[in-house]
């Protein structure tokens, strides 16, 4: 049996419950929130239905991400117990864990210089880090080694594409990542911003698209565009929405019915680190596909 195992951290957005099922550790960010920091766990410290209520009731949540300490404090009893650690991060062109995480591997190293820690970036967000976490996993238990399950992640990590969209611009205006004029209008004129993650793990604006079944549409055109096979792809798709299940529900009918060899369609919660930047009513659609060149 291969003794290493694989953590992540939170912003995968899969659930408390596949990370049960499957054993894998995560690291928790944090948000803040009237005063207050809890950890991005799920719903345990927050529920995430409050959370977005919250939102949408003006409040402004801000977010941490991961501190060395952190990862050492998560880390160490898994190095205590024997085991090698293969981490993925959030991309680092999202967030500045990753660098925290080199850190912590460098000073635990030193602590146990006979275990082994690679840290990778997974230059993806959301539930679709979550796929490529899971996807690492069904490759581990398939019997491959540490060397051999690190090159495969570094080489897939490209293959995972993300489109999604949030369909209220106001927590983007709020976060500073849209001017209030841009806000305004585009939510006057139902303006659903199609965006994906690009081949250096920075989120892209890459068309603006009037109304959520046109920008729903619109995903499932990229999926027929990217996704191995076409509409052939037999692999697993998954999707994440805050606090918008019935848009989620009517994706997933669109992509059952144009890819009917889809092997399974999960839906997930973003989860409130993620949540707090797009805030409620963004939908996200993840597949394997072919490489993300830009």
């Amino acid at each position: 049996m291969n003794d290493y195992v694989i953590t992540c951290c939170s912003t995968a957005d899969l659930s408390e419950e596949v990370f049960a099922a499957n054993g894998i550790t995560y690291v928790p960010f944090t948000f803040h929130l009237d005063g207050q920091d809890y950890d991005d766990d799920y719903g345990k410290s927050f529920k995430i239905k409050d959370f977005y209520e919250a939102m949408r009731n003006g409040h402004s949540p801000t977010t941490s991400q991961v501190s060395v300490g952190r990862y050492e404090e998560i880390w160490r009893p898994l190095l205590e117990k024997g085991h090698d650690i293969i981490h993925i991060t959030l991309s680092s062109g999202i967030s500045g864990t990753y660098n925290s995480a080199l850190l912590a591997k460098g000073a635990l190293l030193e602590e146990y210089p006979q275990r082994k820690i690679a840290v990778i970036d997974s230059l993806c967000a959301s539930s679709g880090y979550g796929l490529l976490v899971i996807e690492a996993l069904e490759y581990q238990k398939a019997g491959h080694s540490f060397d051999e399950c690190v090159k495969w992640i570094e080489e897939m990590r490209l293959n995972v594409h993300h489109w999604f969209f949030p369909s209220e611009l106001t927590y983007l205006v709020r976060g500073g990542r849209v001017s209030k004029v841009s806000g305004f209008v585009g939510n006057t004129l139902h303006i659903c911003p199609l965006m994906n993650v690009d081949n250096t793990g920075h989120l892209i604006p890459r068309a603006k698209i009037r109304g959520k079944k046109k920008v729903i549409a619109a995903q499932i055109e990229k999926m027929k565009e990217h996704a191995l096979k076409g509409i052939d792809y037999d692999g697993t798709v998954y999707i994440c929405n805050s606090d918008c299940m019935e848009d989620a529900l009517y994706l997933k009918e669109n992509v059952l019915a144009t890819f009917p060899k889809v092997k399974e369609v999960n839906i997930y919660s973003i989860g409130t680190v993620i949540g707090s930047h797009t805030g409620p009513g963004t939908l996200g659609l993840f597949f394997i596909g072919d490489k993300r060149i830009d």
